[in-house]
């Protein structure tokens, strides 16, 4: 292999790492240790992966020359090697190589475990979809490997990302305590309401700003992609098995969020209750939708689960063609937490936080009748700028990361 070969990667690359937008970098980019040898970015569509490595090449690669960004679906691998191209890098100094779309790569964990083996002085990060069997790869990553998990934009990220407020992120303990005096360092400086409002419609997602009108058929757009490309690529299931996931999407999509009946769901689709689990728990991996359980979730072990939500409320506005306005608090708080903690379905209220704190959601009339005498439990309160005790305003539950 010589350097003329290599020209049409190298040239993407540094294009891509010149046109990058520094202004704003999600929550991930300064808790990931990048030196780290071998970083695993995983996270759905559109959440901004891509974006988190080529910012870090940006700022932090002092000299370019010695690092490679190259997207693993390139149309180049289809007639190049991608042993000889990393020998050919390594030969010539390289000594960071990122890599996007793993999951498009035949076997790509078993060329990642020799890349790691063979290469002890060479760094690799790469990024892949949220479906990814790391545990059942042929190659053992599991002893080489940190998994770094990029959800979708916060409620206090979007506020930034907009530039409409720049905030720091605070912890459950220090929200749960101070959430009255931190809403007053907030709420005089914006419309908090009005934002939140416009979060929830659409500011889940990075390329919200790259549209405007058409933002729902993007994100649409993005789910049959999730669905058609990174499904089949990332679990080797067949066309049949695509289609009546879909379907099944549907159905969720009509009646979210409900108690699952698994028999009645697999008769709908026609497919057995065991393959019905499977395609709901590979949703719930490639953040379309959100599973609640009573213990906590395992994708090892498939239980019908206790509730099914969307993954977020941007999904809800972009899939169903009818919003409840209960089924969106209670979106926006499992999506803003589940990153964060364990979130379990409890015997009484709505969220059990890493089975410790006890959370009901609900609008501005909400009462502790549910969930009164139970310690640290606590009322998300949607409509409210500020609370009291151990009621919550609900939007401040988006300023955890």
């Amino acid at each position: 292999m010589q350097q003329s070969d290599i020209m049409p990667l190298v040239n993407v690359y540094r294009r891509k790492v010149d046109d990058v937008n520094m202004d704003f970098k999600r929550y991930l980019f300064d808790e990931i240790d990048w030196e780290d040898r071998l970083i695993g970015i995983m996270g759905a569509r559109g959440v901004g992966k891509t974006t988190l490595i080529l910012q870090y090449i940006k700022e932090k690669v002092k000299d370019k020359s010695k690092a490679l960004w190259v997207s693993l679906d390139n149309l180049w691998f289809k007639t190049n090697s991608l042993l000889d191209l990393v020998e050919y890098l390594y030969t010539q100094g390289v000594t960071h190589l990122f890599f996007d779309e793993v999951h498009k790569f035949p076997d790509w964990a078993l060329y990642l475990k020799n890349f790691y083996d063979n290469y002890p002085d060479l760094k690799i990060v790469y990024t892949g979809s949220s479906m990814l069997k790391i545990d059942n790869s042929k190659a053992d990553l599991s002893r080489r490997q940190i998994i770094y998990t990029l959800g979708n934009l916060s409620f206090r990220e979007y506020l930034e990302f907009n530039k409409i407020l720049k905030l720091d992120a605070v912890s459950l303990p220090e929200l749960l305590k101070r959430h009255v005096d931190i809403a007053s360092e907030i709420v005089p400086k914006i419309k908090v309401l009005k934002y939140f409002g416009d979060y929830l419609q659409r500011g889940c997602y990075p390329f919200s700003r790259e549209v405007r009108r058409g933002y729902d058929a993007r994100l649409s757009t993005v789910v049959q992609l999730v669905m058609e490309s990174d499904m089949p690529a990332s679990n080797d299931i067949s066309y049949q098995t695509v289609e009546k996931t879909k379907k099944l999407l549907m159905l969720i999509v009509s009646n979210v969020p409900f108690e699952a009946n698994i028999s009645k769901l697999a008769e709908a689709i026609s497919s057995t209750r065991d393959s019905c689990l499977k395609m709901l728990y590979t949703l719930d991996k490639g953040n379309i939708i959100s599973i609640l359980n009573k213990d906590m979730k395992n994708y090892k072990h498939l239980v019908a689960p206790s509730k099914v939500y969307l993954y977020n409320t941007n999904l809800m506005y972009a899939l169903s063609g009818k919003i409840d306005t209960g089924n969106i608090r209670e979106t926006f708080f499992l999506n803003q937490m589940q990153l964060l903690f364990d979130v379990r379905y409890p015997k009484q209220g709505d969220f059990l936080v890493d089975n410790k704190y006890l959370f009901e959601v609900g609008g501005p009339n909400k009462t502790y009748d549910q969930i009164k005498n139970i310690p640290q439990s606590y009322l998300a309160v949607d409509g409210i700028e500020y609370g009291f005790g151990n009621r919550i305003p609900l939007w401040m539950f988006g300023i955890l990361y």
